[in-house]
């Protein structure tokens, strides 16, 4: 599979096992852990939005957005997980497109008028009740149980 980025094409590499292969395509783009859990705490089913990146909850009487970020994914600058040692550039590069996209698809929301929450995955899972509760302070009145 090629990747186009504005610099150069770079092929994505063949995982170096079954095992590392079987484990990258265990990894998902919605219904994490991290979501699950959230989404638990704050009564709400998840559904896919059609905003610019498909934020994980919306709230939209309130116009709030929220996007819960893996850390790893979206190179959270506080647990700044290192790259894997084989095929770093690859993941470099994919890596700093993720984060372009998040601020693409975050200052997208902005000028359409929405607010934009992000909560890091390590927030969740070393203190979920505080990551609901962040979101429940934003969404205010405006938060509807499914």
């Amino acid at each position: 599979m090629r990747r186009r980025t504005s610099r150069l094409i770079i092929r994505a590499p063949r995982p170096s096992s079954v095992a590392v292969s079987r484990s990258m395509r265990s990894n998902r783009s919605s219904g994490t852990a991290p979501e699950l859990i959230l989404a638990k705490l704050l009564r709400r089913k998840l559904i896919r939005s059609v905003l610019p990146g498909r934020p994980d909850f919306v709230y939209p009487k309130s116009k709030l957005a929220v996007f819960v970020q893996g850390c790893w994914w979206h190179s959270c600058q506080i647990c700044n997980i290192p790259l894997p040692k084989t095929h770093r550039r690859y993941w470099t590069v994919k890596l700093e497109r993720n984060v372009e996209r998040d601020e693409k698809n975050m200052s997208e929301l902005g000028s359409l008028g929405w607010r934009v929450l992000e909560i890091w995955e390590h927030e969740v899972y070393r203190n979920p009740k505080a990551a609901a509760s962040k979101i429940k302070q934003l969404a205010g009145n405006h938060l509807v149980q499914n």
